[in-house]
């Protein structure tokens, strides 16, 4: 019977300690499999610093993998909240096990799921494992709350111009000059772009060596703690660290703030088919829906634009990334053309997911199957690619956006490649499902006559999948840019 060892450990420091570490959790289990006659050790899964309270964990996603494989008989653990604290997240890992008949241990609970008492104790024992973990949960709060209250820092990074001396904030000399900078900057200024360009002159970074994003110059100007104070769930309280700016400056700043808040917009109606879903492959941003108005003098007749554009320029500038932004009406009729004619070619679908389900590896270039699945169905990667076809002819825009986040995940652009992430489903059920799986990560890539094909599974069968539709021609640039005014 070939067993699956399991080990976990919530923090970074837990797995440095002697008894809690997943070293001695590996070894009592080994020890209790040496006892035992049948039971061989297929491989270790350890998940290092992860909580237990939700399945987001590396080692856990590979066992899933391998059970799905039918390479492990039984899943042992030195406690059953090594697996899980979440009574949600434990039934659903015992529906995997029943399903593909592996059967669960706990060494030291002793109970073993193939029998009715076994499973009785397992209930048990997950809930009083869900009251702990609430319970801890509790006295952290309470001994945040404690801290603020004293004026001491709670938990987490310390903020900018400080360094952390356990409880206690204490001012780092050359960032708390920074910082008295830009409120100096601002009361001058009063703008956080004139602040952002010279401090990026002088050559004053972040503690990344990057240059002070405009979001984090104004978490700087409205950060209670920079004027002697400590904020917890909106109250503020006297903290014991050292001020870096006067209170009466702070107040000076917030005033000048809210008398600078912009006015509320009227709604502009944006007609784009992927808000949201169009990643910059260059700086790795989101490519936000925004619009430019062009007016013809000869009529006064004002034409409004809308582009997909990098959120890296409305933080940092235009340095940082030389794609910028794109014609929103321009990509979406290339992707929506594209993926229209990969689901009539039926010939290069059928050869395509040939390949795919039955892992032709020598046919692929520098793509690695991580895992396998139930085949891949040409008919319903048709029905998937047409449903989102058919999605842009409708008339309501949130049908339209509802349909097409359902079923594609993210757009990859580039200058050279547009990248498609498909979630696939061989059901219609699991695909009009949630619009998002976190559990479903798969590679599906169709590309053109010279190109290749990859598929990567690491999720229950059944459930929606990622595919991936690549188009490597290289999108024409004209009509992308933006108009000359």
């Amino acid at each position: 019977m070939k067993a699956a060892i399991y080990t976990r450990v919530s923090t970074d420091n837990q797995a440095e300690v002697e008894f809690n570490s997943c070293e001695t959790q590996e070894s009592k289990i080994r020890s209790f499999i040496a006892s035992q006659n049948g039971f061989e050790v297929y491989k270790v899964y350890s998940d290092q610093g992860h909580t237990g309270a939700n399945m987001d964990r590396p080692a856990l996603k590979d066992l899933l993998i391998d059970i799905q494989r039918g390479k492990i008989d039984i899943v042992i653990a030195y406690k059953i909240d090594r697996l899980t604290r979440s009574p949600k997240d434990f039934y659903q890992l015992i529906e995997i096990f029943e399903k593909y008949k592996v059967s669960f241990l706990s060494i030291t609970e002793r109970f073993d799921t193939s029998t009715p008492s076994g499973r009785l104790l397992r209930n048990i024992m997950l809930t009083f494992a869900q009251f702990e973990r609430e319970l801890i949960s509790e006295r952290i709060r309470d001994k945040i709350f404690e801290k603020a209250r004293k004026g001491l820092w709670g938990c987490g990074r310390a903020p900018f111009g400080y360094k952390r001396d356990g409880n206690k904030l204490i001012q780092q000399p050359s960032e708390a000059e920074i910082v008295r900078m830009i409120f100096e900057d601002f009361i001058a200024t009063r703008s956080t772009w004139a602040i952002y360009n010279k401090l990026k002159e002088k050559k004053l970074f972040n503690r990344s060596g990057q240059p002070i994003s405009k979001p984090m110059i104004d978490s700087i100007l409205r950060g209670v703690v920079h004027s002697g104070m400590v904020e917890h769930k909106g109250k503020v309280y006297q903290g014991l660290h050292e001020s870096i700016v006067s209170k009466e400056l702070f107040d000076e700043v917030q005033s000048l703030r809210k008398e600078h808040v912009r006015p509320k917009r009227m709604t502009t109606y944006n007609f784009s088919l992927f808000p949201g879903l169009i990643h910059c492959k260059e700086c790795g941003s989101v490519m936000c829906a925004v619009f430019t108005n062009k007016i013809k003098y000869k009529n006064n007749k004002r034409t409004r634009y809308f582009y997909y554009r990098c959120s890296v320029l409305d933080k940092k500038d235009r340095s940082f990334c030389n794609i910028r932004q794109v014609s929103a009406d321009r990509l979406d009729k290339y992707i929506i053309d594209n993926l229209d004619k990969i689901r009539k070619n039926k010939q290069y679908l059928d050869s395509l997911t040939y390949v795919l389900n039955h892992n032709g590896n020598d046919t692929l270039r520098g793509c690695e199957p991580t895992g396998v699945s139930l085949p891949i169905r040409t008919e319903r990667l048709q029905e998937i690619l047409k449903n989102i076809v058919d999605a842009t002819k409708l008339k309501g825009k949130t049908e339209k956006r509802v349909i097409i986040k359902r079923h594609i995940e993210k757009v990859i652009y580039s200058k050279e490649t547009i990248e498609v992430k498909i979630l696939y489903s061989d059901s219609v059920e699991a695909a009009s499902g949630p619009l998002r799986d976190p559990a479903a990560e798969a590679d599906f890539s169709p590309l053109d006559k010279d190109g290749a094909a990859c598929r990567q599974l690491s999720s229950p069968p059944g459930r929606p999948t990622s595919a991936m539709v690549r188009c490597k021609r290289k999108m024409p640039r004209r009509g992308l840019e933006p108009p000359r005014v």
